[in-house]
């Protein structure tokens, strides 16, 4: 199997920088058009350690999704799926989008306890219990924060409660063997160390989604993680890798449908 192309997104949609520009330009009028947000909250020391916070309404209440941008640990930023919180809006709930460090900057372990404290920062202010969901390399991150001890962190277990990652990896060692390490510098061990398809099943319910379009070994990680936590995935016919993630947008998608099933109580 050829690896570099299985995960070279960029090749297989050669029409994805225009669809980058478009979600660039659809995020900030969204942004400057949804009066009741709170952006660029820090959570941490840096630039990018900070989140946007959607409000459905000026009552600022109910529950809350928290969506990770992908960009295979390396590439984009919050400011560019700003619009995607639309879907879930409508139903009146909120989603805040963090952005992280990327790599090589840090560490891809350093990345993911940067996400972590996100959610910690958004469960010490909120005091709610979270869905996740995220796009690609977000996906991964989901499942990251689903495998979380989060009482070593100072927070009580179960915030993140449910996850839905779109287009996830959860099964890290295929990249070595692709251009994406070189911004990772990952090793087997390393790799093994933080896919969570390696990792206990942390009890919550997972639903993922893939694009019917985007390949074998896309495919095969969300099967394998949902049948590796004893969750569910679907493969969304004639979407790819980034189409797919575009119908968060959609309050009546069947993607929103599932998400408004995952959010948690509290």
């Amino acid at each position: 199997m050829d690896l570099q192309a299985e995960y070279d997104n960029g090749a297989k949609v050669p029409s994805y920088p225009a669809i980058a520009e478009r979600w660039m330009q659809e995020a900030a009028a969204f942004r400057a058009s949804h009066p009741h947000s709170e952006l660029g909250v820090p959570y941490g020391p840096t630039e990018r350690q900070a989140l946007d916070l959607f409000w459905p309404d000026a009552a600022r209440q109910g529950p809350v999704a928290v969506f990770i941008h992908g960009g295979y640990w390396q590439r984009s930023h919050r400011l560019a799926f700003s619009h995607l919180a639309q879907g879930l809006l409508a139903h009146g709930v909120a989603v805040a989008m963090p952005s992280y460090d990327l790599c090589p900057g840090v560490t891809l372990s350093q990345l993911v306890e940067q996400v972590r404290e996100s959610v910690a920062f958004l469960h010490r202010r909120l005091g709610r219990r979270f869905l996740a969901t995220g796009h690609s390399a977000g996906g991964h991150l989901t499942a990251m924060l689903m495998a979380t001890d989060w009482k070593a962190r100072g927070v009580p277990d179960g915030i993140v409660a449910a996850g839905m990652p779109i287009s996830g990896l959860f099964d890290l060692e295929p990249l070595i063997q692709t251009t994406v390490n070189g911004a990772l510098g990952l090793d087997a061990a390393e790799a093994r160390r933080l896919s969570p398809l390696l990792m206990k099943a942390p009890g919550g319910p997972i639903h993922a989604y893939v694009g019917g379009e985007e390949g074998v070994e896309y495919t095969r990680q969300s099967r394998s993680i949902a049948e590796a936590w004893g969750g569910s995935w679907d493969s969304l016919a004639g979407l790819h890798h980034f189409s797919i993630v575009e119908e968060l947008q959609d309050p009546g998608s069947a993607m929103v449908a599932k998400a408004l099933e995952l959010i948690p109580a509290g």
